[in-house]
């Protein structure tokens, strides 16, 4: 049984849109695409590439395909090879035939993925906040990578408005990148434990 695994990058207060440039997602206008680009390192790059070399497959909502779609076929870097070359996987109920090659269409991510899971070792979610919330509602997300910048935005899409309550345990340890951004790797632990009198766990 494999894993699917959502690879996200995150301001300090949960967004996620439009990290990569200042036309990547202007939807809702939202006036500060490209927040990633003055925390980006080597250092940063090499870890983002090692997880890129991990996947098996590539899953993504419906909003995050349409702009991977449009831009990933004309690249030939390491990484644009990469993405066209795995199989990839677009959950939505509108779409008609993909137009990028290799792709399937999930309409019914909680009945339809855990096959999938079955066919690949990483299946990775990268971008997809919707797509990233509907999994963790199904108990089909495992695995959990932010990338923290640390700047705050105010508005814009953010990764866990509306999610369901669940929680998680670091499965790696925290790595400080240079220019202050976070690498955190966590798994699904369950459901949360709360309603803890925090006073009486003292000595």
């Amino acid at each position: 049984m494999g894993i699917i695994s959502a690879d996200v990058f995150l301001t300090l207060d949960g967004v996620y849109q439009a990290p990569g440039g200042p036309d990547e997602d202007p939807s809702g206008g939202f006036p500060f695409g490209g927040w990633q680009g003055a925390y980006w390192s080597d250092e940063g790059g090499e870890v983002v590439g090692a997880e890129l070399a991990r996947l098996d497959a590539l899953l993504l909502g419906r909003r995050t395909y349409d702009i991977f779609a449009a831009y990933w076929p004309q690249q030939e870097d390491e990484i644009g090879a990469k993405f066209n070359a795995v199989p990839k996987f677009v959950a939505s109920r509108t779409i008609g035939e993909p137009e990028w090659a290799g792709t399937t269409v999930v309409r019914d991510p909680a009945a339809e993925l855990a096959e999938v899971k079955e066919r690949f070792d990483e299946i990775h979610v990268i971008g997809s906040g919707e797509l990233t919330r509907a999994l963790i509602a199904a108990d089909l997300l495992d695995r959990l990578h932010l990338y923290v910048y640390p700047i705050v935005l105010g508005r814009g899409r953010r990764l866990f408005d509306g999610v369901v309550p669940a929680a998680f345990r670091l499965s790696e340890p925290a790595r400080t990148l240079p220019k202050g951004a976070v690498s955190l790797v966590y798994e699904r632990a369950g459901e949360p434990v709360t309603g803890i009198d925090i006073g009486a766990l003292d000595g």
